[in-house]
């Protein structure tokens, strides 16, 4: 049985202060759990006695046997599943190389935990190891976006970093920095290289000014027809899905 202090940390987790001070973050969900085990080291399962027998031999520092109406009280979602879970945050490391080697995404304030898991998991799906995030983008370990990342977080390297000065060190190296702009040139007619650093900006204000003067490959995505009334904008993790599959089918097609 969890006691009112395990529920009060477990519920504390989903203020960024406290994942922070505690280095921990939760994931709630059968799949989501089960993706992150083994990746994370896990410091408490909270689960019914049908997931703990399906699950035998699990690695973690606290397991608790709760029935599902004790769960749905230190759960944060509508409904909940049959387990939740709290991971340390990872430390994850990259070189100047790895980044000049491959496609990265860096992302410029972005604001919406749902976009930002969304986007993890689309890097996970075109095989973008790293994303960097400014200072200002919404929180990783926030627990909408972690159950968004539907477990891709388990494979996308994500680092906060003072986005300006990354940009920079990594145009040192004469890596292409590729932006999205409504002055861009069409994505579908420019050349485009599979290594690079793809930045997607804020979902109301975009790549900020100072951003978008490192930017030294402006593309933009067509409306279709060119020329016809439409929305003014596509949402974010959209528009990132739109460029990295432009980006991998040049590759293959090569």
């Amino acid at each position: 049985m969890l006691s009112k202090n395990k529920i009060k940390y477990i519920r504390s987790l989903e203020l960024k202060k406290n994942r922070k001070q505690e280095q921990a973050f939760l994931a709630e969900g059968n799949k989501l759990v089960g993706d992150l085990l083994g990746i994370f080291p896990c410091r408490l399962v909270v689960a019914t006695g049908q997931w703990l027998e399906e699950h035998a031999g699990i690695q973690a520092d606290e397991v608790y046997e709760v029935s599902r109406e004790e769960l749905s009280k230190v759960s944060l979602l509508k409904t909940p599943q049959e387990v939740l879970a709290v991971f340390g945050q990872p430390e994850w490391k990259w070189t100047p190389e790895e980044v000049a080697g491959s496609l990265c995404l860096a992302l410029d304030d972005v604001q919406d935990p749902g976009n930002l898991g969304t986007i993890v998991r689309i890097a996970d799906w075109f095989g973008i190891e790293h994303v960097f995030c400014s200072t200002g983008t919404v929180d990783i370990y926030n627990p909408k976006a972690i159950q968004a990342t539907m477990g891709a977080v388990a494979r996308v390297k994500l680092h906060y970093v003072d986005l300006e000065a990354f940009i920079r060190k990594v145009s040192e190296r004469d890596v292409p920095v590729y932006g999205t702009f409504l002055d861009g040139e069409n994505l579908y007619e420019h050349d485009l290289q599979n290594r690079g650093v793809i930045v997607m900006g804020n979902e109301g204000n975009g790549i900020s000014r100072e951003i978008a003067a490192l930017v030294n490959r402006k593309v933009l995505i067509p409306n279709y027809p060119q020329g016809r009334e439409t929305s003014e904008s596509l949402n974010v993790a959209v528009a990132t899905a739109v460029v990295c599959s432009e980006f991998r089918r040049r590759a293959t097609v090569k």
